[in-house]
């Protein structure tokens, strides 16, 4: 283990984004590939380690000085400053460089535990959907939290135990043998105890962590999960059902520690039982040996001195393997997140666009989810042979029924799904040629699901940039008819919305989300059903404003409702992930086909509710 930080001087900086995030280095031991970050303060760890291991030499001293004292006390010789003076002044040295190099070594742990965060959090922000689907939130942040911190344990103390019990071990044989040979060669046969016991106890311990480690990311996920669905768990009255699935999952990670503290336990008392065996033998012969006069009691009580130096360390020999066993274990989870490749990114040729006017092409495009079926439920993909032609500044209504693929389409728009080379174009340029933060930058999805950060609402509008002037966060409330409602609030823009907005109603988020989208004012706006929580009135009111506020810019919108559709230019019907109809309001009403047929569906379902409200009006004026 000691040849783990010996390479540490052997490379740069420059190689760590390669050495953690690299699937060639999936298969190296995880400790191996920590060295870069290590190594990016090598004079603070070494520093660190010699500051240590000074300390150690000066400890080495210290038993010399006190079996000077007493051979002269046992000589009757009454001068016994200088080897007080000597003891007290190694003291002091020996307590400065251990409290330095303990603090330095402990600062790499932690610069390595914010350098591994940091890096962890960025590789987050650019996984796709497919990766989510694997790992749940309360895993992620298990390792994010938890398996970062054993692996600054790792090396902010157990990287200090290997050295003193390497070095120590070493200066504490040399310094026993110069007192006597014959006492030193009674420890050679404990050797192989200790290494056989340890090594067989470590590989247990190694895997009980993974054990551990996993049982607590299963804790976390489902904490997390039913503090988040806490509103459908009381509505349906389940709350002691997941206390007692808490308690379950809670006593099996319980079960699962216990054993890792049991390894942990053994190997520590196997140690504690040999090194004790190992002083009873010392003391045994070695006190016969000063009964004989072979040796001096000062030889002798120097050499327990050096013999307790040398065991010390070895004691703590069981907490340094569980901190290398948890650690290494962590870090493997770690990087088992890093080595996932990001799903979508930039091809190595791609070149921005002086300009995006926002035309958009779509040729033969078809898309399958991945980790899905070859085909969806119901025979048909989620999108197949799709084209389309949009003009810049056209307002294009889709519609269709649940799963034909709208929203994949705006998706793949917007590449969080990544679309077949040659499929959509952004004036006249391959969207997959163009670098994802242009495209991302100035094409804006507005999501049928609104998110809203726990944190003020005037924050949430200017998502993108905080700083925006406040006249632009109310206009663009404004537009998504959500001022009035906004200066019926206390504290206005400065309203604390909680988490996911909690405190707004669903229209209210949908509207925050819309504001959002509207203020960015990019050429592209893509809305996927962002008025399905608000009513017609409004809906009106904002579709009105949209189409003056979007002159001369493209918007896609996604709906169900054909009240919606006819405020655009065009019209887009997709059934079973193909396009069944494209033309305006009256040319598809023309057609009697499926846009036709939603029309007449919708207009005597309002006609009903118009009469069941109208209905329940009058039996209320009779009553009264």
């Amino acid at each position: 283990m000691a040849c783990f930080f010996c390479a540490l001087s052997a490379r740069g900086p420059g190689l760590i984004q390669m050495d953690i995030a690299r699937n060639k280095n999936a298969d190296r031991n995880p400790l191996w590939r920590l060295l870069p970050l290590v190594h990016r303060n090598p004079w603070r760890f070494w520093g660190g380690m010699s500051l240590i291991n000074l300390g150690r030499l000066l400890e080495a001293f210290m038993p010399l000085a006190l079996k000077m004292g007493i051979d002269r006390m046992a000589a009757g010789d009454g001068r016994l400053a200088f080897p007080a003076l000597a003891i007290l002044g190694l003291m002091v040295a020996r307590y400065i460089a251990f409290n330095f190099g303990r603090r330095y070594v402990r600062e790499v742990g932690v610069e390595v535990a914010f350098e591994l965060r940091q890096r962890l959090y960025w590789h987050l922000e650019l996984m796709g959907p497919r990766f989510f689907a694997g790992y749940t939130t309360g895993d992620l942040m298990a390792r994010a939290i938890n398996d970062i911190s054993l692996i600054r344990q790792m090396i902010g103390l157990g990287t200090r135990l290997l050295f003193v019990l390497g070095f120590s071990g070493i200066i504490a044989f040399v310094f026993m043998l110069h007192q006597s040979v014959s006492l030193t060669l009674l420890l050679l046969p404990a050797l192989p105890f200790f290494a056989v016991f340890g090594w067989v106890l470590a590989a247990k311990i190694f895997n009980q962590s993974t054990i551990v480690q996993e049982g607590f990311s299963n804790l976390s996920a489902q904490v997390q999960e039913n503090l988040n669905g806490i509103r459908t768990i009381q509505t349906h009255a389940q709350e002691a059902h997941e206390i007692r699935r808490f308690e379950d999952t809670s006593s099996h990670y319980a079960r699962d520690y216990y054993r890792l503290m049991f390894f942990n336990s053994a190997l520590n008392a196997w140690m504690l039982a040999i090194t004790g065996f190992t002083t009873l033998l010392i003391v045994g012969f070695g006190g016969a040996q000063v009964v004989s006069g072979e040796i001096s009691v000062g030889t002798f009580t120097a050499f327990i001195f050096y013999l307790g130096m040398m065991l010390s360390p070895v004691k703590e020999g069981g907490v340094m393997v569980t901190l290398f066993q948890r650690g290494g274990s962590a870090a493997a989870r770690i990087f088992e997140i890093l080595d996932h490749e990001p799903e979508i990114r930039d091809a190595p040729d791609a070149a921005p666009l002086d300009r995006i006017g926002g035309a958009i092409t779509i040729r033969h495009l078809s898309y399958r989810h991945a980790g899905r079926s070859h085909e969806r439920e119901g025979g048909w993909p989620a999108l197949d042979d799709v084209s389309l032609e949009i003009k810049s500044g056209e307002m294009i209504a889709i519609l269709g029924r649940v799963g034909s693929g709208k929203s994949t389409l705006l998706r793949l728009i917007v590449r969080l799904l990544d679309p077949a080379p040659g499929s959509i174009y952004l004036d006249d340029r391959d969207i997959r040629m163009l670098p994802l933060a242009q495209v991302r930058s100035q094409v804006t999805l507005v999501p049928q699901d609104p998110f809203l950060f726990a944190t003020r609402l005037g924050h949430n509008i200017a998502y993108d940039n905080p700083e925006r002037p406040t006249e632009e966060v109310w206009r663009a409330a404004e537009s998504a008819d959500l001022e009035t409602t906004i200066r019926r609030f206390p504290n206005r823009l400065e309203t604390q919305v909680g988490e996911r907005g909690v405190t707004l109603s669903g229209g209210q988020k949908q509207r925050a989300s819309l504001a959002r989208g509207l203020i960015r004012e990019t050429p592209v706006l893509l809305l996927d059903d962002c008025f399905s929580s608000v009513d017609t009135e409004t809906e009106e009111f904002i579709l009105s404003r949209l189409k003056t506020l979007r002159q001369g810019r493209t918007t896609l919108m996604v709906s169900h409702r054909v009240s919606t559709a006819r405020h655009a230019d065009r019209i887009l019907v997709l059934d079973k992930g193909r396009v069944a109809e494209i033309g305006t309001h009256q040319e598809l009403l023309a057609k009697r086909g499926l846009y036709a047929a939603l029309e007449r569906a919708q207009g005597r379902r309002d006609e009903l509710t118009q009469a069941l409200v109208a209905e329940g009006a009058v039996a209320e004026g009779s009553q009264s």
